[in-house]
């Protein structure tokens, strides 16, 4: 579901900024705060009505931007986020018709697991990369490795996302497991609210200098 040109980008880039927009006027500002900090791929939520005009936007004046989408959950989100073109898109759930609906609109996509089960409906649709979620809540990584071990030998990869934030994120990033992992620390919502680019940027370039520390 996600072919090797796009995994190889995301693994370079180590981390996704997970992205509430509220406000479409916030979001060409967030987008730049993040790329001043070296961040260049996100995941935008679809949990607000201005989402989908938000990745839009993204879309046309930020191209560069690896552009994912979230919280996919309905056969007609699938159809309007593979209109816009965005890079790829995940679920917080494995549901067989949204991943092979995906797959009809040659939408990238990774659904969301917590356990083997999860894993094994996952890979009998095709995807071998997930989203691992909610990552902390479910055991962290040391869950993860031993829930994994029957399945690594069939080439499967994750993106971690709940609970992850700049004193845990170094030892996901570590991990042959992971891709990128999911940080929702890096933007939060509150901060997008008033509008405190700086931070934005100074979080963002924190979570890159994690990405070199723990891949080198």
């Amino acid at each position: 579901m996600m072919n090797s040109e796009l995994i190889q980008k995301l693994s370079e880039q180590g981390i996704i900024a997970v992205l509430v927009i509220e406000d479409l006027e916030h979001t060409l500002p967030l987008v730049q705060a993040l790329c001043d900090g070296g961040v260049k791929a996100v995941e935008l939520t679809l949990r607000t009505p201005v989402a989908l005009e938000a990745a839009k936007l993204i879309k046309k004046q930020m191209p560069d931007m690896v552009l994912g989408i979230g919280t996919v959950l309905t056969l007609a989100q699938v159809e309007q986020v593979a209109s816009i073109g965005v890079d790829f898109a995940v679920a917080p759930g494995c549901n067989p018709k949204i991943i092979n609906a995906a797959a009809k609109c040659g939408l990238p996509f990774a659904p969301g697991v917590a356990t083997p089960t999860d894993m094994e409906i996952a890979l009998e649709n095709g995807c071998k990369v997930m989203k691992f979620f909610p990552a902390e809540q479910m055991g962290g990584l040391k869950y993860l490795e031993h829930a994994t071990m029957p399945y690594r030998h069939l080439g499967v990869s994750f993106f971690p996302l709940g609970g992850l934030r700049a004193e845990n994120a170094g030892a996901y990033l570590a991990s042959p497991l992971i891709t990128a992992i999911g940080g929702s620390w890096i933007a939060k919502s509150d901060v997008i609210r008033s509008g405190h680019w700086e931070k934005i940027t100074a979080n963002a370039k924190e979570a890159m200098a994690i990405v070199k520390q723990a891949r080198e």
